[in-house]
């Protein structure tokens, strides 16, 4: 994708992310993290808490190495992900959202057996994020920006440390929609605030709250948020369909839809932008919706 470099506007790359084998980047931090266990560690299985995605990664990797997978999932998550966890063979507790989100929280839930993999607070699982990082340097080093959908912290924060330990000029950015953007609100405030959710379409990223540990990462890694509308993530979903034929849902068109909106300051200008397409597991209804141009109330 490409756009007019004398009118300001950068070259749009796209990372695809949504095309490896679980439709999302998850099963890199998820294997990651796995291969660093032993066998006696994996023997009593894994679990997560996710909405979707890691939920398929982590599933997707025990099958492969032969071990069994539980996953904490909240009672808002996408029927197509649920799908797909349950296909991977993966064990589902549903569970209301708050408790979910407290899973997360405590890096763990009472009751679970098997050593739990946390989404994105997690040095393997950001570890195996960052090698989506080094893939960009590799096929576009002279690549000014990364822009990254900003869920949990661990895909930007792994993509940013990885990035800035080769290219340290190349700056990352977190991108959150309106309504649902922790990471804004904490480089605000100077530290992580807790906000009001409000859940959306774009399931895949927003939460409460910067968690703790994530925090000094961001505010050291990341060059800042980037906020944008439901509306322009719902344009980024249609043209990446139209133009691109490439299916993204909601979280993994937040990056272009940010590419396309925002004037980022920065000098010299940025000429050649990398936006991550973290992930296509979207309800064919909703994807119907977005695409006929429907009301888009959640």
């Amino acid at each position: 994708m490409r756009y007019d470099g004398d009118r300001g506007e950068p070259e749009i790359f796209l990372k695809l992310e949504n095309l490896q084998p679980i439709g999302s980047f998850k099963l890199r931090g998820a294997l990651n993290r796995m291969l660093a266990l032993s066998r006696d560690a994996l023997s009593a299985g894994v679990y997560t808490a996710s909405a979707g995605n890691m939920a398929q990664g982590l599933a997707y990797a025990a099958r492969a190495l032969g071990v069994s997978a539980s996953v904490v999932v909240p009672d808002t998550a996408p029927a197509a992900k649920i799908e797909a966890i349950t296909r991977l063979g993966a064990s589902i507790v549903r569970v209301p959202y708050d408790e979910w989100w407290g899973a997360m929280r405590d890096h763990g839930r009472q009751g679970m057996s098997g050593v739990f993999v946390h989404p994105f607070a997690d040095g393997q699982v950001m570890a195996g994020n960052g090698t989506i990082g080094l893939e960009i340097l590799e096929d576009l080093p002279e690549v000014d920006a990364i822009l990254v959908p900003w869920g949990g912290g661990g895909l930007a924060c792994g993509i940013a440390a990885a990035v800035q330990a080769v290219r340290p000029d190349v700056r990352v950015y977190g991108c959150e929609v309106e309504g649902s953007a922790p990471l804004r609100a904490a480089l605000a405030a100077g530290a992580p605030t807790v906000i009001e959710n409000r859940r959306t379409f774009v399931d895949g990223i927003g939460g409460r709250s910067v968690f703790a540990e994530i925090w000094p990462l961001a505010r050291q890694l990341v060059a800042g948020s980037l906020v944008v509308s439901l509306d322009s993530v719902a344009e980024a979903v249609r043209l990446l369909v139209r133009r691109n034929r490439i299916v993204a849902e909601g979280a993994g068109a937040a990056a272009l839809a940010a590419a396309r909106s925002h004037v980022i300051d920065a000098t010299p200008p940025l000429r050649r932008v990398a936006c991550i397409v973290s992930g296509g597991n979207i309800d064919a209804q909703m994807l119907a919706k977005i695409l006929t141009g429907e009301a888009l109330s959640s």
